[in-house]
């Protein structure tokens, strides 16, 4: 009985080697969903608003006619008791005042489980803005992270682990396995800072690099994506090599893209592959002592192991059936249901950043006339537009409609549907909408026709 209990305790056991890693963790989580709801507070209005381009009402009226009082389960959302443009954009801010108590350290598992509802309610409720994978990734490091506020314990750190190996070996697999001939060819990086999203400065030098380092890089990326991931569970050194090598790559695409708050979401990952012999060498001595001067955590409650150890089969199922489903398996449809629960939930998703890549850059200008005679363009503040304007830097900030529109012309079937709504709200000249952008060169008279030109790179 007493090997049981000995047992039982190593997997939740805190680890003291990781007290001060697990501390800055929380610290910086904090400051990442801090800047993902400020980003929000000004965009979701025009986004789902009741003005917005896919309002949220509608989109609660279908889930009502379509699945009656299950539809609150299609969308698990604090939105359901209000879907107001107020209740929205309140909803960002008290997602950024809870942000600051964590990293405050004020109640800080409150303020977490909190933060991370708010979250999953502003992914759920705007819909296909927010379907990205760096959302429900912040949002499953947001639930992991409750259980890291009493310490580093041992299965939340595998968590954890999991989590980051699931995000870099996927992308990596997912890649092989779309057959794209750049990837195949070593090739990409001679299209992706022309092709990405959101350029910015350091992409245009970086797009000047030789061939040669162009081609070692894309190796490099793979290597990182298929072959490190596999380190992030052997012994120390090889652990840290992940690491450092992880943190140099997404510092490298952070000084050439825009890719919003993602590549610091990896990089904190990474920080969990570290301990407190590495991070202790860069906190001032008063403040390690003020962080390990409260002694020895105390044990976690029969209840929160239980919480820890359901929350675990939950994430390895989902994740598993997702990923080999992912890979071409068959999933049998008594776990269907599984894979159905990662994104309503935000937890065990699968991970496949940039599995192919775009060979030529298409540009699009939205126009509007009064007369049909002169057209006026629209200019949207953070993608590439006039050309005597170059892109700025904006990391952690996501612009969503400037980031959406990369996706026209449609790469797939379910893009065209919100980029009409678009342009009938900049036909109605909605103020909501209209204030995503720049310059609305129509903010006194409603426009009588709109075109869109595509330039070809």
């Amino acid at each position: 009985m007493q090997t049981e209990e000995t047992g039982v305790r190593s997997v939740f056991r805190i680890d003291k080697d990781l007290r001060l890693t697990s501390w800055l963790f929380l610290k910086l989580l904090a400051l990442i969903f801090l800047a993902a709801f400020l980003s929000l507070y000004g965009q979701i209005a025009g986004l789902v608003g009741p003005n917005g381009i896919l309002p949220l009402g509608e989109f609660q009226d279908y889930l009502v006619r379509s699945y009656g009082r299950e539809a609150w389960w299609w969308l698990p959302s604090i939105f359901w008791l209000d879907n107001s443009e107020a209740a929205l954009q309140w909803a960002t801010l008290a997602g950024a005042g809870l942000s600051l108590t964590l990293l405050l350290g004020v109640v800080p598992r409150l303020s977490l489980l909190l933060m991370t509802l708010i979250y999953l309610s502003l992914y759920q409720a705007a819909q296909i803005f927010l379907n990205f994978q760096w959302d429900y990734l912040l949002l499953e490091m947001g639930i992991l992270a409750i259980f890291l506020v009493r310490g580093p314990g041992w299965l939340v750190l595998l968590l954890f682990h999991w989590l980051l190996f699931r995000l870099r070996f996927l992308s990596g697999i997912s890649k092989l396995l779309s057959g794209d001939p750049s990837w195949q060819g070593f090739t990409t990086l001679n299209y992706y800072f022309e092709t990405q999203p959101l350029p910015h400065v350091g992409s245009w030098y970086a797009h000047q690099l030789p061939e040669w380092l162009l081609q070692a890089g894309t190796m490099l990326v793979l290597f990182s994506e298929l072959v490190v991931p596999f380190f992030i569970f052997l012994p120390r050194r090889l652990r840290i090599f992940a690491a450092l090598l992880t943190i140099a790559i997404q510092s490298a695409i952070i000084a050439t893209s825009n890719h919003n708050f993602v590549n610091l979401l990896t990089i904190l990952l990474c920080l969990l592959l570290l301990d407190d012999r590495i991070v202790g060498r860069v906190l001032p001595g008063w403040l390690k002592h003020r962080i390990t001067r409260e002694g020895e955590p105390a044990p976690l409650p029969l209840s929160s192991r239980f919480t820890q150890a359901a929350l675990a089969l939950l994430i390895f199922g989902v994740s598993l059936t997702s990923s080999y489903r992912m890979i071409g398996g068959s999933v049998p449809g008594e776990l269907q249901w599984l894979v159905n629960l990662g994104p309503r939930l935000g937890i065990g998703n699968v991970y496949h950043i940039f599995p192919t890549m775009q060979t030529e850059r298409q540009e699009l200008e939205i126009e509007g006339s009064g007369d049909g005679v002169v057209w006026k363009p629209y200019i949207f503040k953070y993608k590439p537009g006039p050309v005597d304007r170059a892109p700025p830097f904006i990391v952690p900030h996501q612009p969503r409609l400037d980031w959406m529109i990369w996706f026209m012309p449609p790469q797939s079937a379910n893009m065209q549907g919100w980029f009409e709504r678009f342009l009938y709200r900049l036909w109605q000249n909605e103020p909501a909408v209209t204030a995503l952008l720049e310059h609305n060169p129509f903010a006194d008279e409603q426009p009588k026709y709109l075109r869109v030109l595509v330039y070809r790179y």
